[in-house]
């Protein structure tokens, strides 16, 4: 690990050869402080007493507080607009009327008599008024100048109120949408203030790492079943597998009980153990057949089971109890396969067919405490593997969830399909570039993913592209994706190739529309099927056109693949290995070799 970090954080991790990177990085999250949940308490002081809030209520508080400002600030230039209009249509009435020129207000003994004689001519005129006239009002129309009656001019003035009594509309029309105009404040602050101070977080879901997913199986597990001991300690006896410090191991006994304990240097856990694994939680993929006989003399059942979640060290039993129960067969099948077993009575003057085999696939694979299906009510010489099976569970369900850019087996995002061990995962990107990925879920993918899907090593891709080494001209090209995964660019090694569209219809069309001098052309119809055979991405293409070219865009198909041309060639089947260890043997030689009965000939 180099720390390179000077004013920009820089740390290399160099990992070991054949460590995955994807899984590394989970893992620094799940085991390390790279990132680390803040909770905070967030305590306010609100009337004189503090409150513990959540971020949502502080902001929605901080909003209110916005909103009640907002409003204020609109009913105050209400209240000055109203003061404005009211003053204005006085001195228009004033003027207009020449209440100063009246005889009785300019032989007014006093001033009072003279505001006494302004109110009496204004009182016709009170319903145009915003509010009651004053004496106030009247002594501020005695402070007009001489110079601005002269210049009065009405539609100046009608323009002036007309105006205030606009703009106070649009304040009650405010007034009456505060949520609106409280939202149109902040993207204004945003607009004038966002640029220069940028967003330092990132704002975007994420998935939650389980530590046990992504702890480096570095230790190996091993066990002394004659001791009894499993641990990573004693290494000179048989090996399991390979394991982290945080995993469970699952134990299997002969008699029917098994358990879940922590993986440990070294730990007694008995002997008699049938089977030890890793245990992975719910895992529903691991599926156990097994036989198991109900006590010392009674019937043989049959079953399949999984185990999804237990109590670490405490013991469970795959039978139904009853004293002197074992396990005669058992297996485990990491993908739910289902093996055909044969079973041999012991010799029986009852039973006249000795010999039958038994297949797992027609066993429901049901709950853990399940009791099983009759397998045999007779004695039981002996089970063995005859043929091993497929799994019966089918492939994995696979999607992709676009918010976190991860891959999931619960249904969240984009259904990719199903997928068995050999399947990949095409990934295409923005710019051209494409990689095959397997389908596990520790995988990390970058977000200019354009397309995302299951890979069909028989699905022809159409591109159309600008291509710099030839002046520009428009090409198009079709290929197959090349199974790598390592990651490759169809748009060939210049840089400057740009991309016009990319199409994955069975039968495309395009339509060239010319542009600049050539514009008069008539647009040009190309079938792409026609136009240019399947190659390797590497290859150039076609050249479509040396004119100019306005655009270039896909047409609906007028063309669709037959059922014969979509379906897929079957894998060939493998020939079953048969196991039966009594192969060749006849049922007589069977019985012969039981019961010791030896042969002349």
């Amino acid at each position: 690990m180099d720390d390179n970090t000077s004013a920009q954080v820089e740390i290399q991790v160099h990992l070991a050869p054949g460590v995955s990177s994807d899984k590394t990085l989970d893992a620094l999250y799940a085991f390390t402080d790279c990132e680390v949940s803040i909770s905070p308490n967030c305590c306010v002081i609100d009337d004189n007493k503090p409150h513990f809030l959540t971020v949502s209520d502080v902001l929605r508080k901080s909003v209110d507080n916005t909103m009640a400002l907002i409003r204020k600030e609109l009913e105050i230039r209400k209240g000055e607009l109203l003061e404005l209009l009211h003053f204005a249509s006085l001195e228009k009435i004033f003027i207009e009327e020449r209440i100063y020129k009246d005889r009785q207000f300019e032989q007014a003994p006093t001033m009072d008599a003279a505001c006494e004689h302004v109110d009496n001519r204004l009182t016709p005129f009170y319903p145009q008024f915003v509010r009651e006239v004053t004496k106030d009002d009247i002594l501020r129309l005695m402070e007009i100048k001489m110079a601005r009656i002269l210049r009065f001019n009405k539609d100046k003035a009608d323009e002036a109120i007309a105006r205030m009594n606009g703009e106070i509309e649009e304040i009650d029309r405010k007034l009456a949408n505060m949520i609106e105009v409280t939202s149109d404040w902040f993207r204004m602050l945003k607009e004038k203030y966002g640029k220069e101070h940028p967003r330092l977080t990132e704002l975007r879901n994420f998935d939650t790492i389980e530590a046990a997913k992504v702890a480096e199986a570095n230790e190996k597990l091993y066990i002394n079943r004659e001791e009894g001991f499993i641990g990573t300690s004693l290494k000179k006896d048989e090996f399991v597998d390979n394991c982290s410090d945080i995993d469970d191991v699952i134990l299997f006994y002969k008699d029917g009980k098994y358990k879940i304990v922590r993986v440990s240097e070294k730990m007694f856990v008995g002997k008699n153990v049938m089977h030890v694994g890793i245990f992975k939680k719910n895992d529903k993929r691991t599926v156990y057949n097994v036989v198991y006989r109900d006590g010392k003399e009674g019937n043989h059942y049959i079953k399949r089971f999984s185990v999804t979640a237990m109590t670490r060290d405490r013991e469970y039993d795959v039978t139904q109890g009853t004293p002197g129960s074992r396990i005669v067969y058992f297996s485990a099948n990491p993908n739910g396969e289902a093996e055909i077993i044969k079973v041999t009575l012991k010799p029986n003057p009852r039973v006249k067919k000795i010999i039958f085999e038994k297949d797992f696939s027609d066993i429901v694979i049901k709950g853990r405490q399940s009791m099983g299906n009759i397998l045999t009510k007779f004695e039981v010489h002996r089970i063995g593997l005859k043929q091993r099976g497929g799994s019966t569970l089918g492939g994995r369900q696979v999607w992709f969830d676009w918010d976190v850019q991860r891959l999931n087996y619960d249904g969240r995002g984009q259904h990719l399909g199903e997928f068995h061990s050999e399947d990949m995962i095409l990934v295409v990107l923005d710019n051209g570039d494409y990689y095959l990925s397997n389908f596990d879920v520790n995988n990390h993918y970058e977000t200019n993913i354009r397309f995302i899907e299951k890979y069909d090593p028989t699905k022809v891709w159409t591109v159309a592209l600008y291509d710099a080494d030839n002046n520009g001209f428009p090409y198009l090209k079709r290929f197959l994706m090349d199974a790598t995964t390592r990651r490759q660019n169809y748009l060939g090694e210049n840089k400057e190739n740009r991309e016009i569209l990319c199409s994955v219809q069975y039968y495309p069309r395009l339509q060239v529309t010319f542009g600049g001098a050539d514009s008069f052309r008539e647009p040009l119809i190309v079938d792409a099927e026609e136009f240019i055979a399947v190659k390797g991405f590497k290859a150039k293409g076609k050249r479509l056109t040396t004119y100019t070219v306005a655009e270039i865009v896909e047409l609906e198909p007028t063309r669709f693949p037959t059922e014969e041309e979509l379906a897929k060639p079957e894998p060939p089947m493998e020939e079953p290995v048969n196991e039966d260890p009594d192969a060749g043997k006849s049922a007589g030689d069977i019985l012969d070799e039981l019961t010791g009965q030896m042969k002349l000939f």
